[in-house]
């Protein structure tokens, strides 16, 4: 008897998801627990394991469609391997030179069949195209009108009126919950940012000295933004208008410290949150860290990981920024960027000298942190990174 494969729940208030790749084709054969289909929302993307051994009968969506949590998308006939299909994995090897092909065979739309498109709502996938060199003509869409298939998920190249080709692509859930958050954090809330420098010098001397060492006993790199996890918490202890939010008419203040961390995933810059960070040690947190970066990359980051958290620090100088501003994650009232560490002249106690330095900004909510307290709150990160010994003597 058949199994339904259908869309798990996967968070509260998460009502559908995009489906991302199959990585089994009807007629193969997969083993229970294998990965079977990546399903992404608006915080994540996952894959659905195999619920069974057996074989892919049917699948009712396809990658590119939305589903709503509980619909069916396929079906699996429970069984042992016939040997007449191939497992997933080794059919999806054999057949990859033409898939590559065929992937890359966009079409290419004229613009009277654009109109006409628009017009019917017609996808151009749902349309064969019979003109020169494959393009589709507006009596091709015409052809196609009376049966209509919708697949609007699928990219499309479209020539212009001026000959020059445009290519859409259909928003993901999670771009799609990301541009309504920062359009959200803008018109919600009163974002005002500051900025200050830190001569990063001795953060710097720190980890030379001591990286083999921190590497022998905990196994992990000792990076920078553990410096600034433990800066972040003694400066939100300070200054906890910055770790609070505006509820209603109320105002919440966090006596712990839930800290996102921005880290670039394959679907996107997600922020899985570190638990209260005020806890964890120097190497904790760096352990974290880099599981979080390791998941993000591989999709497997739980959707309870990216909710919740009281303050974020972003590091743009990952990929080469060196000055930005960055937008608070609502509802949270304050993030902290981080910048590229640039050597630079500077004066010190009245001579010029060379050091390493970096451009930090935070971005507040105007309306519960007052500028005092936000610059008051940079000058602590700052004072605390170029002197690391006051996270020790809690000065």
């Amino acid at each position: 008897m058949s199994i339904d494969i259908k869309v798990p729940t996967v968070g509260e208030s998460i009502n559908e998801v995009f489906i991302g790749e199959w990585h089994a084709a009807e007629g193969d054969w997969i083993e229970m627990d294998q990965p079977l289909v990546g399903l992404e929302t608006d915080k994540a993307t996952f894959d659905v394991p195999a619920p069974q051994s057996g074989i892919i009968t049917k699948i009712t969506k396809g990658a590119g469609e939305e589903a709503a949590v509980g619909e069916i998308i396929g079906q699996l006939e429970p069984g042992e391997n016939p040997g007449g299909s191939k497992p997933a994995a080794t059919k999806a090897a054999a057949t990859t030179t033409k898939t590559e092909t065929a992937s890359t065979g966009e079409q290419i739309v004229m613009p009277a069949a654009a109109r006409v498109m628009a017009e019917t709502g017609i996808a151009a996938s749902d349309v064969t195209a019979t003109g020169p060199g494959g393009r589709l003509l507006k009596e091709d869409v015409l052809r196609a009108a009376d049966t209509p298939k919708s697949s609007p998920q699928t990219p499309s190249t479209v020539a212009s009126e001026n000959g020059r080709l445009e290519k859409t692509v259909p928003m993901s859930p999670i771009r799609r919950r990301i541009a309504e958050r920062l359009v959200e954090a803008q018109q919600n809330a009163a974002l005002l940012t500051t900025f200050n420098e830190i001569d990063m010098s001795a953060v710097k001397d720190a980890r030379a000295r001591y990286k083999d060492a921190f590497m022998k006993k905990h196994d992990v790199k000792l990076g920078f933004m553990s410096f600034f996890v433990k800066a972040a918490v003694a400066a939100l202890n300070e200054f906890p208008q910055v770790n609070a939010q505006v509820r209603g008419k109320e105002m919440v203040y966090y006596n712990y410290y839930d800290i996102g961390i921005a880290v670039g995933g394959g679907k996107g810059l997600i922020v899985p949150v570190l638990r209260n960070a005020e806890r964890l040690s120097f190497a904790e947190v760096e352990k974290t860290i880099n599981d979080f970066g390791r998941r993000a990359k591989e999709n497997k980051l739980g959707i309870e990981e990216l909710q919740g958290g009281t303050f974020t620090i972003t590091n743009g100088g990952v990929y080469g920024s060196l000055l930005s501003t960055p937008i608070v994650n609502p509802p949270q009232s304050g993030v902290l960027g981080m910048h590229g560490i640039i050597d630079r002249p500077i004066a010190v106690n009245g001579e010029v000298v060379i050091r390493p330095m970096m451009y930090v900004a935070l971005t507040y909510d105007h309306r519960i942190v007052d500028g005092r307290e936000a610059v008051s709150f940079l000058k602590r990160i700052k004072e605390v990174i170029e002197d690391p010994a006051r996270l020790v003597l809690e000065v």
